[in-house]
């Protein structure tokens, strides 16, 4: 069994994903294996989340069995893997580092930086120490996606576009906060390869256009006014593909990735299409700031020395 520290409290995900890993206040149908969370930081003061709410998040999850301790550092050398929910991308690459370099796997929850520059830096430490590294919006593992990417009566994938809620927060600016799931579903359906992106901002909506090498075009649009939902069309050779996404076991699709890599510390995702997808969102937020205008991912990603 894979003991399990949490970070950062300011996020639900703190207790949703304990209840499932913990086995606890949900259903088994939900229920995931092979890891258990035993202890927590609730992490520094939030804007993502107020005092009440941390408190009423630690008293649930030391009901589930999880010990609280007063400092991140604490947990080292008392769990196998972390997970880092605090939801600043900022300070993800601060919180991780001590861990990389103890080689303890993390999963960082989203967003994974708020740059490429921290991006980079993650996984080149990573990297150094040998310790797995994980992110990823749990959108990309919805069973529609999977199903859509398991069907072998499609042909290739000729473009796509998916939406989700884009829900604004000046510490994680642009989609960084929230469009970051529906970017992540992109990604799942397109694949790596996004050369530029042009970004339309407007106060209840955003739409990113992303151009791939091959020709092939991505569409997120991002919502902040009507219903919070997700889901995607997919352009294939011999069919297009409409679906909404049930997110009832998105949690649970997602963890099992998570406790994949901690048991066979191999990650689930390229370190390449983590970076990529940081950069999609960098470009977008580049591209909505300077009027719309055309960013290169490349302007990104080859220009950051680690």
């Amino acid at each position: 069994m894979i003991k399990v520290g949490i970070i950062g409290f300011d996020s639900s995900h703190a207790v949703e994903f304990t209840k499932r890993l913990n086995h606890v206040d949900i259903s088994e149908e939900h229920w995931v294996y092979g890891a258990k969370v035993i202890m927590g930081y609730p992490g520094r003061p939030s804007s993502f989340a107020d005092s009440g709410t941390i408190t009423q998040r630690i008293q649930l999850l030391k009901e589930f069995g999880v010990e609280i301790v007063d400092s991140a550092e604490e947990m080292i050398g008392k769990v196998d893997a972390i997970m880092l929910e605090q939801q600043e991308g900022g300070l993800h690459l601060e919180v991780a580092k001590p861990f990389i370099e103890e080689g303890i796997p993390l999963f960082i929850d989203k967003p994974f930086t708020c740059s490429v520059a921290d991006a980079k830096k993650i996984f080149e430490l990573a990297h150094s120490y040998d310790t797995p590294v994980f992110s990823s919006s749990s959108l990309r593992y919805a069973l529609e996606v999977q199903d859509l990417k398991s069907r072998g009566d499609l042909g290739e994938v000729l473009g796509a576009e998916t939406y989700s809620p884009a829900i604004l927060h000046p510490r994680n600016p642009g989609l960084f906060n929230y469009g970051i799931h529906g970017v992540e579903m992109l990604y799942a359906i397109m694949g790596i390869g996004c050369e530029s992106v042009r970004c339309f901002h407007k106060g209840q909506w955003g739409v990113a256009i992303g151009i791939w090498c091959d020709e092939r075009i991505g569409v997120f649009r991002g919502m902040r006014r009507g219903p919070h939902s997700y889901g995607f069309t997919a352009f294939c050779e011999k069919a297009i593909v409409s679906s909404s996404i049930d997110t009832r076991y998105i949690y649970r699709e997602l963890l099992k990735k998570v406790v994949e890599m901690f048991q066979n510390r191999r990650m689930p995702i390229n370190p390449e299409e983590t970076i990529e997808i940081i950069a999609f969102l960098e470009a977008s937020l580049k591209s909505a700031i300077e009027n719309s205008k055309e960013v290169c991912l490349s302007e990104l990603i080859d220009h950051v020395r680690v």
